[in-house]
């Protein structure tokens, strides 16, 4: 059972890896292996016993490869058709979800029932936003207003419009797309604000409705009795699961202090109200003979606790952790019943089938690997114990046991781990999960005020705990992305590490732990380069590394006042590439899509110096260097030139000019060849550039090879005189899928490839990696886009 499980997700999980769904048609091996694994299953020749094994595992991967490949093929057929996107579809259907709070509106779940288009072929399961009327020409609130228009459960005729699951994609970033596939969400869109959106039905009752209503009564007693709280949104995610308003700062400290993890719906949670179900349960039955004589205590006890589980689990939101440990605790009161004796593996392996078999995009989320890992950490660091240990020597080993244990997996995923992490969890741990956690719960489904109140005291408490020990220096370790194949020496090492006292050498687990730190990516050598243009959205960064240097320029748009490209794309490939410093930064110019992640990544990375044309009114790090961006400046790191081809330094000095015209644009020379980044230059800035002062060679400097196009392919640039001068050997243009700007302009993505320039668009092709090699080998320019170097089945081919 438990090999067959094993192997059954190791089918699950190469699936998730491939670019192309295979054809089902290949499902006939699978037959063919069940007939003869069947055929031999009562052979006893020596020679057929290591054949029969041999086909036990690959029928049980082999399962699990075509289950997940059976399940994908489904759930991609119901898509939303190119043509259909951006277009207004009348629609009629059941909010599916709680609403989540954005700063200028909700965002929530729609089944749809009925489309009213008559040819419009819309995806049953979708995902909405709406914004309130003028929430765009004013600034938004700090704190979203917890006041949903759209409840869980009711039927709304609405007006939408629609586009395919997309998401940027990037080197250590974020998949959404494969989190939409995951979710069951089939398009995403906007609820255009129109008069005839009406309300069809109050409630319709459907099981899962009802689970979301109840959740959302739930939101609204907390949001009601903590309001104003700042930490409201814990105690909101320790209750239901929905951590959509832990506000960035929050997540930051749980993340540098390795407590992430109990601010959701864990484990632990679970087998605690199970556990008090089964207690209180057993209490009350043992009083009532007749009751013990048509079923045992602890039988029914048992069904209480399972009951209380799956009820918890349901109004959790079913997590990846919260399933573990339900269908642990099933397989448990299987056992029981039945009265067999289960191991503890068996009972994990059972488990880790039915979370798989149940969702196989499981093993493809972070939480999948930490849930299950630290379970099989903990039982196997643990298992191995002979009499009664004293409780605080078994809290250090549980702590030894998880942050050594799990310390690869989290280098791979997220490229650092916290050092303080056994010191934070062992003060918060018991706060939380036996304090905090059950006043929230009492004082959320019963009508005590104050249980909720001294719950948020003594979050607070805790809280004042973490942010003392995230002041304390270096309490993080951060790195470079481990390669995926260090990950098997590192197990093999934390295996040794873990074993009993008294075992020789135990030392030695270090070794296997070493590759996954110390082999570094391989940066270019002298007179090379590496130039990532980073797929932001609408908007632009790149980040461009020599041997020992690195330039970041621009860090994309603010979203919201929680969230910015800076910390959610490039912070992430900055430190997935193992940089820690930036040795220069240049800021283009004062537009939210170019500037808008600055102030995130110099909080969290320092930087030798700041370039940029930004304003005195615009507040920056004080820590940091910063200097005014200008034509003339010049600077060579490892044998690539660099060179400030505009603005002029007079140009300051003139307030009509915009802040699109005096974006600092860069010209970057090595052996190999050469990439002008224009910013947001419109045409007057072109034609500044194409008219050198007296003296000056600019107009012969602007031939590049690579353009990064001005203005993301606007209109208002890329003029024909700029094109013929630049003539780049390739165009990039950076733009927001299916943006209202309609970036880049068609005319002038047909005037580039007129004049013999190759394009590529982070909106189609991703991020796009350029090496510059002057080797004479291999020498060149190599562009790929990320798209296609990571490429996944479940993402569109453009």
């Amino acid at each position: 059972m438990i090999f067959f499980a094993l192997v059954f997700v190791l089918g699950a999980f190469c699936l998730q890896q491939l670019p192309l769904l295979p054809s089902l048609y290949w499902a006939f091996l699978l037959l063919l292996c069940v007939l003869v694994y069947f055929q031999l299953r009562h052979s006893s020749q020596h020679a057929l016993i290591y054949l029969k094994r041999f086909l036990f595992v690959l029928l049980g991967f082999l399962l699990g490869f075509f289950w997940a490949a059976t399940f994908a093929t489904i759930r991609l057929s119901d898509a939303l058709p190119l043509d259909w996107e951006n277009k207004p579809v009348e629609i009629v259907g059941v909010v599916a979800s709680i609403s989540e709070f954005t700063e200028r509106g909700e965002r929530f779940r729609f089944d749809v029932e009925k489309v009213l288009n008559r040819e419009a072929v819309i995806p049953r399961h979708v995902s909405l936003s709406y914004y309130a009327p003028g929430s765009w020409s004013e600034a938004p609130p700090v704190r979203p207003l917890m006041i949903s228009k759209f409840k869980a459960g009711e039927r709304w005729q609405i007006t939408v419009r629609l586009k395919r699951p997309h998401g940027t994609q990037n080197p250590h970033g974020f998949d959404f797309e494969a989190w939409a596939l995951a979710e069951n969400i089939r398009a995403t869109g906007t609820i255009k604000a129109k008069s005839d959106n009406r309300k069809l039905q109050d409630f319709v009752w459907q099981p899962k409705y009802v689970v979301e209503h109840v959740r959302e009564l739930i939101r609204q007693r907390i949001s009601k009795v903590l309001a104003d709280k700042p930490y409201s949104g814990i105690v909101q995610a320790l209750v239901m699961g929905d951590d959509s308003q832990i506000v960035a700062n929050d997540w930051q400290l749980f993340l540098r202090t390795g407590t992430s993890h109990l601010m959701s719906i864990s484990g632990l949670h679970i087998t605690m109200l199970s556990g008090l179900a089964f207690g209180l349960a057993g209490f009350i039955w043992r009083r009532i003979p007749m009751l013990v004589n048509r079923l045992p205590t602890r039988k029914a006890a048992t069904a209480a606790g399972i009951l209380v589980a799956l009820l918890y689990a349901l109004i959790a939101g079913f997590a990846v952790p919260t399933q573990r440990t339900l269908y642990m605790l099933i397989v448990f009161a299987i056992a029981l019943w039945s009265g067999r004796q289960l191991l503890i593996s068996q009972v994990l392996a059972s488990a880790l089938l039915l979370v798989v078999v149940l969702d196989p995009w499981a093993v493809i989320a972070p939480g999948f690997w930490l849930s299950f890992g630290a379970v099989v950490v903990l039982s196997y660091a643990l298992g191995a114990r002979v009499g009664i240990t004293h409780w605080l020597k078994a809290s250090l080993q549980t702590q030894w046991a998880v942050t050594i244990g799990m310390l690869p997996l989290l280098l791979i995923m997220f490229n650092q781990a916290s050092i303080i992490s056994p010191v934070a969890n062992a003060l918060a741990i018991p706060l939380i999960s036996f304090v905090v956690t059950p006043l929230a719960l009492f004082g959320s489904f019963l009508p005590f005020d104050a249980a909720l109140h001294l719950s948020h005291q003594v979050l607070d408490a805790c809280m004042r705990m973490l942010v003392w020990l995230n002041q304390l220096p270096d309490v993080v370790w951060q790195q470079h992305a481990p390669a995926g194949w260090t990950l098997i020496p590192a197990i093999s090492g934390i295996i040794w590490l873990l074993l009993p006292r008294g075992i020789p050498m135990r030392w030695l687990g270090w070794l296997g732990i070493l590759p996954m730190l110390l082999i570094t990516p391989q940066r270019p050598v002298l007179g090379d380069m590496q130039v990532t243009v980073l797929d932001v959205g609408q908007g632009l960064s790149v980040v461009v590394q020599t041997a020992t240097h690195t330039l970041l320029y621009d860090a994309g748009a603010k979203y919201s006042a929680q969230a910015d490209a800076g910390g959610r794309i490039v912070l992430p490939y900055l430190q997935g590439e193992g940089v820690r410093r930036l040795d220069g930064f240049v800021v283009s110019h004062n537009d939210n899509d170019h500037s808008g992640g600055v102030h995130t990544v110099l909080t969290q990375m320092p930087a030798g110096w700041l370039a940029s044309s930004l304003p005195e009114s615009v507040e920056l790090n004080s820590k940091v260097k910063h200097i005014k961006c200008f034509a003339g400046q010049k600077w060579v790191w490892d044998g690539v030139n660099f060179e400030m081809l505009y603005p002029q330094f007079e140009s300051y000095e003139n307030a009509a000019l915009t802040d699109n015209n005096r974006s600092c644009v860069v010209k970057i020379t090595s052996a190999a060849g050469s990439l002008l980044i224009a910013g947001d230059i419109e045409k007057s800035a072109e034609w500044a550039l194409l008219e050198p002062d007296e003296g000056s060679q600019n107009f012969v400097s602007l031939k590049s090879d690579v353009l990064v196009a001005p203005h993301h392919g606007s209109k208002t640039s890329s003029s024909a005189e700029f094109i013929a001068t630049v003539q780049p050997g390739l165009t990039i243009f950076t733009a927001g899928y299916l943006n209202r700007f309609k970036h880049p302009r068609p005319e002038v993505v047909t005037r580039y490839q007129e004049a013999g320039s190759q394009t590529l668009r982070s909106d189609y092709d991703g991020a796009v990696i350029l090496n510059f090699v002057a080797d004479n080998r291999v020498g060149g320019i190599k562009a790929t886009g990320w798209r296609e170097q990571s490429r996944r089945y479940w993402q569109d081919l453009y």
